[in-house]
């Protein structure tokens, strides 16, 4: 029997035994990857692994996501441990025997890595749970990558009852073996805005018959850029992007419309109203200076990722003590991650793993990603352990 006396020794040599396994499915899900709200493949393995296991679950959370939950032997508290599930819509060029089997679908975030890490975790926590003081939440969620997933769940109810979350995220700029956090602001709040500037069309050769959309929205476009220089607290971060520039169709036809698609990152909530604010005021504005109709539609996504020291500090104490060294400290990220989702509503830490492969230098959302497959087995032995020591 697994005794919690002695958990170092018994995580290393239980989760010893589940890494060919834990591969093999992390595998078997890298080749099938399914984008947001379509992962029914991999939530049926989900599903299935935790019949297996004896852990009471449900599907169908927030669309397309699996709950599980492990009941201790005493009461406590409820502790969540989330992954995320869904893949990117980029084609792969790893050339591995693994590689994805649809094309322009991969795991290019390392979700199938999430999932894997999760579902170990889930088996070990499993036979130590008689043990522990509380409950463990098992969250698969799917549609991160469109920042929808962590809310649509939490809707069905994923975090009704949370006493505390861990996130987790693999991290190719790290190398394997290497554990990181982020004190306070982690990632950043992501909004997203989408303008569209109707004018008069019109023959190119007689602009004064026309009101040309193109002209008033460069004039908007570097307008936007002020949100951050000159609107913004120099020590509050903010990003605002325009992606997307649309308008016209040839030559010499001034076009009736122009669209306009961007994102707005922030760390504080300060920073994030006075963006909103501003971006708004702007579009008012020109379309009484250019003749123009402004149509501004401005959709919060999710807010800032914030570490909760209560939560964070006892996780870097357990994986400090089970692998021996101290994780790293990282700087913020103007990322997002809708696990802050959860993380509004309960506190919650978001634990970074270093999936760095030796030689190799990669980077997220790329296409030749290739995660050291030891990140797994390491994941497993972190979060079961920082689970294990808030639960003893």
């Amino acid at each position: 029997m697994a005794t919690i006396n002695d958990i170092q020794a018994f995580l290393d040599e239980k989760t010893a035994a589940l890494e060919p396994r834990l591969i093999e499915i992390r595998r078997d899900i890298h080749s099938h990857p399914e984008l947001a709200f379509q992962e029914v493949r991999t939530a049926g393995i989900v599903a299935a692994e935790l019949a297996r296991m004896g852990i009471e679950h449900r599907t169908g959370v927030g669309k397309t996501g699996v709950v599980g939950e492990i009941k201790g032997g005493r009461p406590g508290p409820t502790i969540a441990i989330r992954a995320d599930m869904d893949a990117l819509p980029i084609h792969e060029e790893t050339g591995q025997a693994f590689a994805s089997r649809i094309d322009g679908q991969m795991h290019a975030c390392g979700h199938d890595i999430h999932t894997t890490t999760l579902l170990g975790a889930a088996e070990v926590l499993k036979e130590l749970a008689p043990q522990l003081a509380g409950t463990i939440r098992l969250i698969f969620q799917p549609a991160e990558e469109v920042l929808e997933g962590a809310p649509a769940m939490i809707a069905d109810g994923a975090a009704d009852g949370l006493d505390l979350a861990i996130g987790f995220h693999n991290m190719p700029d790290m190398p394997v073996g290497e554990f990181g956090f982020v004190r306070g602001a982690a990632l950043a709040a992501s909004d997203r805005f989408d303008i569209t500037v109707q004018g008069k069309s019109g023959h190119a050769a007689h602009p004064y018959a026309a009101v040309d959309p193109i002209v008033a929205a460069a004039h908007l476009l570097t307008q936007l850029q002020t949100v951050v220089s000159r609107e913004q607290k120099a020590i509050h971060p903010c990003v605002v992007t325009v992606g997307m520039f649309q308008g016209g169709t040839t030559y010499n036809i001034i076009p009736e419309r122009v669209a306009l698609k961007g994102t707005v990152r922030t760390l504080h909530k300060e920073a994030r109203d006075v963006a909103e604010q501003a971006i708004a005021r702007l579009c008012q504005g020109l379309g009484e200076a250019m003749r123009v109709k402004v149509t501004l539609d401005y959709r919060r996504m999710v807010p800032s990722l914030m570490n909760d020291d209560s939560v964070m500090d006892p996780a870097i104490a357990a994986v400090t003590d089970h692998f021996g060294k101290p994780l790293l400290q990282r700087e913020p990220s103007m990322g997002a991650e809708d696990f802050s989702a959860f993380a509004d509503r309960v506190p919650s830490f978001h634990l970074l793993v270093g999936a760095g492969a030796p030689g190799r230098a990669d980077r997220l959302h790329n296409a030749f990603y290739q995660p050291d497959e030891a990140c797994i087995g390491l994941g497993v032995r972190a979060l079961a352990r920082i689970v294990t020591e808030r639960l003893r």
